[in-house]
């Protein structure tokens, strides 16, 4: 139970801290809008190939903006003390990592929620599909899992805008893969036995990662 409530509170506390300053979620959307009208007016393809280039299209996108409010939200724990104050916490320091995530996955979810509607307005695609929803989602929980450890390590170098990157994409290859076969998949019709496989992937690599970041976490922090 504590270990919930300690996970809720770090929640609560960087959510109400952004609706304050609305910092985080701005940034995210305003360079999200931008390499999505960056790829309209570059893209100017006929219907049936811009329907195939969908999925890397978006997924492209929201791998830059999760990056960059991975990067600003540990960022701003950082330069306002607070990492200090939540590991001087009497609690389990992996809560501080569930917090941690699940915030960030808040922040990515709610940058896709405004971002999937505006490209679909843009490209004359229907995106509202369950399954292609439901991958969203396992992706952008896999990219914040990981996302959420490395930006934790690398918070404290004086280089961390350009390490986290080099460290997080190459680890984020197969997520972003299935995430971008799944995606495509579905948009196109296809059956799910040839979806299958991808959705398993992102299955396995949300639960390796996530249990790997909550046994490392405590040890990362200490360093």
């Amino acid at each position: 139970m504590n270990f919930l409530r300690a996970t809720f509170a770090v929640i609560a506390k960087d959510l109400a801290g952004e609706l304050r300053s609305r910092e985080l979620l701005s940034a995210m959307f305003v360079f999200a809008l931008l390499v999505i009208l960056i790829f309209n007016f570059a893209l100017e393809l006929d219907v049936k190939t811009r329907n195939t280039v969908t999925a890397g299209v978006l997924w492209v996108t929201f791998t830059f903006a999760g990056s960059l409010g991975l990067n600003r939200s540990l960022a701003i724990e950082k330069d306002r003390g607070c990492m200090d104050g939540l590991l001087l916490a009497p609690v389990d320091r992996s809560a501080i990592y569930f917090g941690k995530m699940f915030g960030n996955l808040v922040f990515m979810l709610l940058v896709e929620a405004i971002v999937l509607p505006i490209y679909s307005l843009l490209y004359n695609t229907d995106l509202f599909q369950i399954g292609f929803l439901g991958v969203v989602f396992l992706g952008s929980l896999g990219y914040v899992a990981v996302g959420t450890l490395l930006a934790t390590m690398t918070v404290q170098t004086r280089t961390r805008d350009v390490l986290l990157p080099i460290l997080l994409f190459p680890l984020t290859i197969p997520v972003l893969i299935a995430s971008v076969k799944a995606s495509m998949g579905f948009l196109q019709g296809l059956e799910i036995e040839a979806i299958r496989p991808w959705l398993n992937l992102l299955i396995v690599y949300d639960t390796v990662f996530i249990a790997v970041a909550f046994m490392v976490f405590d040890f990362v922090v200490e360093e």
